[in-house]
């Protein structure tokens, strides 16, 4: 119970904005209002305005016609009650967590755009799966950047696990190859693999990407077993579009949503379940490497309206 309220905590710090811009807003726009074509199209444009999306929108607004036409609801008061308990079931059960291989080294392949918190969410991962008592080793592969080895490498430091690297500007893929390599003679529990960060329209990132994961699954069987997109939750619908291109390039399993610090729109979450079905497995909530929680729906949606 008291991991469950420190995670509310956590999540409701981050969701500042939304609930101040968003939430707030709504409570005002719904007192006292009965329910009518007027104030469902104010409320789609506040969802849409909240990162929600278009289709999230539409589909909640039409939700709600529905919901007042068959008597479930009757006033205003009693929408955001509803949204908590539509939005709640967006996210069906299903394993959230990292699918660890049963023997060996976990391979978890980590791509996002420059900029978009890459380095510290994997510094955040590496520090959640020390704390689980893993060993962990960190593959440098964005060799493209100026100062990314260099960031990792202080990273890595600081959380006290170990780093394999090449020279800047050296091919990702022979340093992933060594990683593995290293990975497997140390018995390490789980490598993170930094990839390439240049902008997802670039097609020559993008095979880039498809060379690594060849690489990886050549050297340890079963091979990447997660392939994370870090996408900084303060872009809005344009992470839509830059998941939609890396799950093209390399079949990504799951989402870390960093930089929801108080400083993003929360309804981003929403947009990605909706429209693409990739489980958000972490969020970042700052710049800590302990600022990490694995998302959680329910306490994501009593943050969001608490």
């Amino acid at each position: 119970m008291a991991f469950f309220k420190k995670a509310i905590d956590r999540l409701t710090k981050g969701l500042a904005r939304t609930r101040e811009k968003f939430v707030s807003g709504l409570r005002s726009l719904l007192a006292g209002r009965q329910i009518d074509e007027d104030l469902l199209d104010e409320l789609e444009e506040r969802m849409i305005a909240a990162d929600m999306g278009v289709l999230t929108a539409a589909k909640l607004r039409a939700d709600l016609q529905t919901a007042y036409k068959e008597r479930r609801i009757a006033k205003g008061d009693e929408v955001i009650d509803f949204l908590k308990e539509e939005l709640k079931k967006y996210w069906p059960p299903e394993n959230r967590g990292i699918r660890f291989a049963e023997t060996g080294t976990t391979v978890i392949l980590v791509a996002g755009v420059n900029g978009s918190g890459k380095t510290t969410s994997i510094a955040k991962l590496a520090h959640l799966f020390r704390q689980q008592g893993k060993k962990v080793c960190l593959a440098a592969a964005d060799t493209f950047r100026a100062a990314a080895v260099e960031q990792l490498t202080i990273w890595a430091e600081r959380v006290g696990v170990e780093i394999v690297k090449g020279a800047s500007g050296s091919d990702p893929a022979s340093v992933v190859f060594d990683a593995c390599q290293a990975a497997r003679a140390r018995h390490s529990d789980v490598l993170l693999v930094d990839t390439a960060g240049r902008l997802h329209t670039q097609e020559h990132l993008m095979r880039e990407l498809s060379k690594i994961r060849n690489v990886v699954s050549k050297q340890i069987p079963n091979a990447p077993h997660e392939v994370l997109l870090v996408l900084d939750a303060t872009t809005g619908q344009n992470a839509i579009n830059q998941a939609k291109a890396f799950t093209a390039a390399v079949d990504v399993t799951g989402i870390f949503l960093a930089k929801l610090d108080g400083t993003a729109k929360g309804g981003i979450v929403v947009a990605l379940r909706n429209e693409l079905s990739l489980p958000v497995k972490f969020v970042g909530l700052g710049e800590q490497p302990a600022d990490v929680e694995p998302f959680n729906p329910e306490e994501f949606v009593e943050a969001l309206f608490s």
